[in-house]
């Protein structure tokens, strides 16, 4: 079913089943905030409650799951993604104003993580350790496996509706753990059609559940001991606020950055333009490693400049349906108002605009700002808006620590075709990823994939989830003396 033209709301996912509540969720379309993208229902209180408890007895079941049954799951989710690939992505153009283009990358992108963790599935291994390294432990042998841990609660966020809960939903499968998923608010109707999927999937019943609720419930989900790992995308300050509240369970943050990219005088200039022009306004920056700050070695820094803003003045914004626009609306009118009083702020502080800087509705230019103190909160703090900082250095050693001057170390770019400066960069720059010649914004979905600092905890990407899912146990075999 196509979510933009349902007019009854969207039922949720509860344990297998589809249910509705008297709390009606209403989602807007960003590009036009008269236009209605659907709805949904918020569950109730004892709507998760049978969530959670079918998640309990569901996990019985998916513990002792062979691994061909979990691989068989998650490709048949994988396959309907695929079969319903145009759909999938008009609902997150629709619900989270994303442009086309983009939205069907994100789809594609979903069925891989789907695929990759069916594969890893199949291949979860142990290691055989031998313990005779000294005479008492003569003629014993260890064996290790990984058992998953139990229920999950998963957050995930309004950028990548589909994909990041991908991220969440797949390996919990893929490692025998039961699920219950709270999808954005702003925009939760993408993942309730892929729940349909989910439904038809072969998934024991009770084993996943797809519930969009307030924040207070999302609040108890966090802190319910019921759950063995909570894994949330977001913003740093309520990541950091829920693993106060999380008890002793697992807890994985994929939190927020302001990602920098280097582009040292050895750089392609062409292709380090190109690639940081898609890295600053890709779905108008509201990535956790969108590239918000850019160190440009002062010898290229005017020829540079000249094509970046050049580059930023040329991008096609407008109906984010339409497959040639490149830059469509933020989240919300908003995020917009709150990031063009961040550039006045900046502004005020000694900083000057290139190009960009008004808001008009949800909709914020490329923009382009230089001679900004470091201070100003545009530079500091996550920006996750189309808007890119630059600043001139001479010396490799002194941009390091430029870039290391930050609350968050998720990821950074480095352009650059001295060998030297990249291992430099790897081994001093304080993040989660170096990407040599391309921007901090690339990701694959079989790497790993997280921060340092006020960033996040922990790893993303299929095998490193799975780690988390599951507890290591160690059988120690011994063979009696004769």
């Amino acid at each position: 079913m196509a979510t933009a033209t349902r007019t009854k709301p969207h039922p949720i996912f509860l344990a297998g089943r589809w249910v509705e509540s008297p709390d009606v969720l209403d989602v807007t379309n960003p590009a036009d905030a008269a236009t209605s993208a659907g709805s949904t229902y918020n569950a109730t209180e004892e709507q998760y409650e049978e969530a959670v408890t079918a998640a309990q007895r569901a996990f019985e079941t998916t513990r002792r799951m062979p691994a061909y049954e979990r691989g068989a799951i998650l490709r048949a989710i994988s396959a309907g993604i695929r079969d319903r690939r145009e759909e999938l992505a008009r609902s997150i153009t629709l619900e989270s104003g994303k442009p086309i283009r983009d939205s069907l990358v994100e789809v594609d992108r979903a069925v891989l993580t789907f695929r990759l963790g069916a594969e890893e599935a199949e291949r979860m291994t142990g290691e055989l350790i031998p313990l005779d390294l000294m005479a008492s432990s003569r003629g014993r042998v260890g064996v290790t496996r990984r058992f998953p841990i139990g229920p999950i609660a998963a957050i995930s966020p309004f950028n990548f509706p589909l994909n990041l809960a991908a991220h969440k939903l797949s390996p919990a499968i893929a490692s025998g753990n039961p699920i219950v998923l709270k999808p954005p608010s702003k925009d939760p109707l993408t993942m309730l059609a892929v729940a349909e999927i989910v439904e038809r999937s072969g998934a024991p019943e009770g084993s996943v559940s797809i519930l969009p609720m307030t924040r207070e419930l999302g609040d108890r989900m966090v802190a319910d001991d019921r759950f063995r790992l909570l894994t949330f995308t977001g913003s740093p300050s309520v990541g950091w606020g829920m693993k106060e509240r999380a008890g002793k369970k697992k807890v994985v943050l994929e939190l927020g950055g302001n990602a920098g990219a280097i582009v040292d005088e050895s750089a392609d200039l062409a292709w380090a333009v190109k690639r940081i022009l898609v890295g600053a306004y890709t779905y108008a920056g509201q990535t956790c490693i969108s590239v918000q700050r850019m160190f440009v070695h002062e010898r290229i820094w005017d020829e540079f400049m000249e094509r970046f803003v050049d580059g930023s003045r040329e991008l096609r914004a407008g109906d984010p349906l339409d497959p040639e626009t490149e830059l469509g609306p933020m989240v919300d009118e908003k995020a917009a108002q709150r990031t063009e009083r961040w550039v006045e702020e900046a502004v005020a502080m000694g900083g000057r605009v290139l190009i960009g800087g008004r808001a008009e509705g949800a909709f914020f230019p490329p923009t382009v700002m230089v001679e900004t103190p470091v201070q100003a909160q545009i530079c500091a703090n996550e920006a996750f808006a189309p808007v890119v900082v630059a600043f001139p250095f001479s010396r490799f050693s002194d941009v390091i620590r430029e870039v290391n001057d930050s609350f968050y170390g998720l990821q950074t770019g480095v352009f650059t075709n001295d060998l030297s400066h990249s291992w430099q960069a790897f081994e001093e720059l304080e993040v989660g990823g170096v990407i040599v010649n391309d921007i901090p914004t690339y990701r694959i979905d079989h790497m790993p994939y997280g921060g340092v600092k006020d960033s996040g905890l922990g790893r993303e990407g299929l095998r490193w989830s799975i780690e988390d899912m599951t507890e290591l146990r160690i059988m120690v075999v011994a063979q009696p003396e004769q």
